[in-house]
């Protein structure tokens, strides 16, 4: 495998259930006192005049976009747009939506672009203005039981499987079919539940997704089976912009390529990705979708 696809071996509970202040004693003042102490780490160097671009995130997909106990942003995407926006002379804030508005508040202008493990898919590159790519992103499966043996996107026919919602996996396997059921949830984490409780055979999602979701749950012997390899052009992560706002796309695309010739994406995969990841078959393809 490659170094991507490498999960740091900590246990991160608030990326998967959600933000939670851990800043709560009685005393109010040693709780102010906490989350002074644990204000953003990251300090823009651009000056307080530079142009602030608003950006919608899930604040839910780590290693992607997910809070601290503070509420804070992080992630690699965090990471890529605050870079590319160091780069380019814009500031950022971020504005957490659900996987769909995200999309949505793009489209309708409340916010500039949206950055949380978004892959490249042909409708969307109709709807919508698409970066180049920034990451390599592949679909993946995941499985438990021992009876089951999955080494490709054929392997689900006949299985319950489960997606989230609006991803390029779901659509994947509908385009397949000869499932015997398809859920979508909302979140990585309560696709991992499902699959954990017996409600489904397999999920699908994206192979960071899996892999550190897996990483943090070690008491649970997964399997994850990644479909997708780099020629494909939906294992390729872009950040969604309206599709008339060339200027902010061509200023995007400009910073990619800086970070791109400078190794930045490179240290923060590194970052994110940089510990070691649960055993993971490989058995890519060059699974469309269309």
């Amino acid at each position: 495998m490659k170094q991507l696809y490498r999960v740091l071996p900590i246990v991160l509970s608030v990326g998967l259930f959600g933000c939670g202040n851990s800043a709560t004693q009685s005393d109010s003042s040693s709780a102010n006192k906490a989350i002074s102490e644990n204000k953003e780490a990251f300090v823009s160097q651009l000056p307080d005049t530079a142009p602030v671009i608003k950006v919608a995130t899930t604040g839910t997909m780590p290693p992607f976009s997910f809070q601290d106990d503070y509420g804070n942003m992080q992630g690699i995407d965090i990471d890529s747009i605050r870079a590319i926006g160091e780069a380019q002379g814009f500031k950022v804030e971020f504005y957490k939506e659900t996987w769909q508005d995200m999309f949505d508040s793009v489209e309708s202008g409340g916010r500039d672009l949206a950055i949380s493990g978004i892959s490249y898919k042909v409708d969307r590159d109709q709807r919508y203005g698409l970066s180049n790519s920034y990451f390599f992103n592949p679909s993946a499966v995941m499985y438990e039981k021992k009876n089951l043996t999955i080494n490709s996107l054929n392997d689900l026919k006949g299985l319950h499987v489960a997606g989230m919602e609006g991803t390029k996996q779901v659509d994947q396997v509908r385009e397949m079919g000869g499932y015997s059921e398809l859920s979508t949830t909302i979140t990585t984490f309560l696709l991992f539940e499902d699959l954990m409780q017996g409600k489904v055979d397999a999920i699908v999602q994206d192979l960071p997704l899996l892999q550190y979701t897996a990483a943090n749950h070690p008491e649970h012997k997964v399997v994850i089976v990644p479909y997708e390899d780099e020629n494909n052009p939906s294992a390729q992560q872009v950040i969604l912009m309206a599709k008339g706002n060339g200027k902010l796309i061509n200023t995007v695309n400009e910073g990619i390529t800086k970070l791109k010739d400078k190794g930045i994406f490179k240290e923060i995969e590194q970052k994110w990705l940089g510990g070691t990841a649960p055993a993971t078959t490989s058995n890519t393809t060059n699974q469309q979708t269309n």
